[in-house]
């Protein structure tokens, strides 16, 4: 019976540990699009820009549906994404630039909490 409890213990402690790292995968895969999104957004790329932008938003979405307790870095992260696209898709792919700046400040504080 013991044997059979741990088992179960270490089950779950192995998928809480997975879902803990799927997590930091998304944050870390947001913070990299971002990155691009603003370097591209800088280059006066939007479209491109947007690409990445969205790719981010996605990823961010997904590290917080996993994070139980998502915070408030993430969530003001999301809001800057969803501005950089609306300015990104209009070509105003300055402002969209600074949106992603800001982004990437938010997730990355979010990934050091």
């Amino acid at each position: 019976m013991k044997f059979m409890f741990s088992i179960i213990a270490v089950s779950f402690l192995g998928l809480f540990t997975n879902l803990q790292a799927n997590a930091g995968h998304h944050a870390a895969e947001a913070l990299e699009h971002a990155g691009m999104a603003q370097a591209h957004g800088e280059d006066g790329h939007a479209k491109v820009m947007v690409q990445h932008a969205s790719e981010a938003l996605k990823h961010a979405k997904e590290a917080i549906k996993m994070h139980a307790d998502s915070n408030d870095h993430m969530n003001e992260g999301i809001k800057h994404l969803k501005e950089a696209i609306v300015h990104g898709k209009k070509g105003h792919a300055g402002v969209a630039a600074k949106h992603i700046q800001e982004a990437n400040v938010h997730i990355r504080q979010s990934i050091q909490k």
